[in-house]
């Protein structure tokens, strides 16, 4: 009967502190969606929300004004990064472009953009989730390339939770802002699971 009671005890609490998670997750999206505001400062925002939800499950304090200091931290050559994406991002649509107007190899190309594209944004999600004060956004990104093409699983969930966010915004626009929180959560999470493998 005690025993009963302590494995109640224990899923109890082990519950509401995944829910606790989960919440504090969803808290961290409002943060990153607001620090994203500056366009070229997602890889930043994300970073700073990352090693945010990493002080979370590591118990350890943290909250908004950490946040920002982290934020600003990650933003002084973080932003070169977020410049970099719009580039890509615009020479893909470049190859979209170049798809519809029927030129010649367009789909292939257009195919190959986006997948590449894709796959520039998981690394730049697990470059940001690993992120920490003083580490080099070059060598996280250098790092985080080789981590997506050697663990396919966690890239395929990564781009699993981008999915979330695009259907999210395409349902009801204002929660795709909450849930870039469970996207940075679930980039640390593929961090951990690669890291103990």
């Amino acid at each position: 009967m005690a025993q009963a009671r302590v494995k109640a005890r224990k899923s109890s609490v082990f519950g509401g502190e995944r829910f606790a998670l989960f919440a504090e997750s969803l808290l961290t999206g409002v943060w990153i969606a607001v620090a994203c505001l500056g366009l070229v400062t997602y890889p930043a925002a994300f970073a700073a929300g990352a090693r945010h939800l990493r002080r979370r499950t590591g118990h350890e304090g943290g909250g908004w004004r950490e946040f920002v200091a982290d934020f600003r931290t990650a933003a002084r050559r973080g932003w070169l990064v977020g410049v970099a994406g719009w580039v890509a991002a615009a020479a893909v649509w470049v190859d979209v472009q170049a798809e519809r107007a029927g030129i010649p190899g367009g789909p292939l190309v257009g195919a190959v953009g986006l997948f590449a594209l894709i796959a520039l944004a998981v690394a730049g999600l697990r470059a940001a989730a690993v992120w920490a004060p003083g580490a080099s956004w070059r060598a996280l990104l250098a790092d985080a390339v080789r981590r997506t093409l050697r663990d396919p699983a966690g890239s395929f969930l990564i781009v699993a939770g981008l999915a979330v966010v695009a259907l999210s915004a395409g349902f009801v626009a204002p929660l795709a802002v909450p849930v870039l929180g469970a996207v940075a959560a679930a980039a640390v999470a593929v961090e951990e699971r690669y890291r103990r493998r």
